[in-house]
């Protein structure tokens, strides 16, 4: 997985609440058994039209948009089933971080599992940002984890909160299974000296 330490990029405002998973990734592309290639099917149903072709109006169709690496969305977003699929998908069309409000419980944990920063902010603070991204096009942030702060260019500057664990296994480029082989000559000696004790 790819450390993040800092991005800055151009923020996508889907200004919606209650994203469930079905929308982020319609089931019907759940059949797949690889990692990658989800982001052509992200939000499917809102790109495109019943016959296959592009919805022009919606925003991750947009020329501006198809290149942003942070999604600026409402609350609860994530909320549904908890398929990991969801945040392959958002990974994979080029997202590096969500700002929302509030986010569902395991969608918001999959983020981090996934290379995905979600960050909570007040809701004055995103109606802030909404403003801003909807005012100019091209509207970038930068998300700097190291220093958790999100900053543009214009004067706003604000600071964000995560779990200490999470925020290390982003910086590092971790998940849980990386993680763990980091102990691989402790754990081999656990099992040596089991196999050990077990055999007398």
């Amino acid at each position: 997985m790819e450390a993040f330490k800092k991005i800055t990029g151009t923020v996508a405002p889907l200004d919606r609440a209650n994203i469930d998973t079905d929308a982020i990734l319609p089931k019907q592309f759940l059949k797949r058994i690889e990692k990658r290639g989800y982001g052509q099917y992200l939000f499917y149903d809102w790109r495109y039209t019943e016959s296959g072709e592009p919805n022009s109006g919606f925003l991750l169709n947009k020329p501006e948009y198809q290149i942003a690496q942070v999604l600026l969305t409402r609350e609860n977003f994530g909320c549904g089933s908890s398929r990991e699929h969801a945040p392959w998908a958002l990974e994979d069309f080029g997202f590096k971080a969500i700002i929302a409000p509030s986010f569902a419980d395991i969608f918001y944990n999959n983020c981090f599992k996934n290379g995905i920063l979600p960050i909570s902010l007040p809701n004055e603070k995103v109606q802030q940002l909404f403003g801003k991204a909807e005012a100019k096009k091209g509207y970038q942030l930068t998300v700097d984890l190291e220093k958790q702060v999100v900053r543009d260019n214009e004067g706003f500057e604000t600071r964000f909160e995560v779990d200490e664990y999470r925020r290390d296994m982003l910086l590092n480029g971790l998940d849980e299974i990386s993680a763990t082989i980091q102990f691989e000559k402790e754990i081999m000696e656990f099992e040596k000296e089991h196999r050990i004790f077990y055999s007398i």
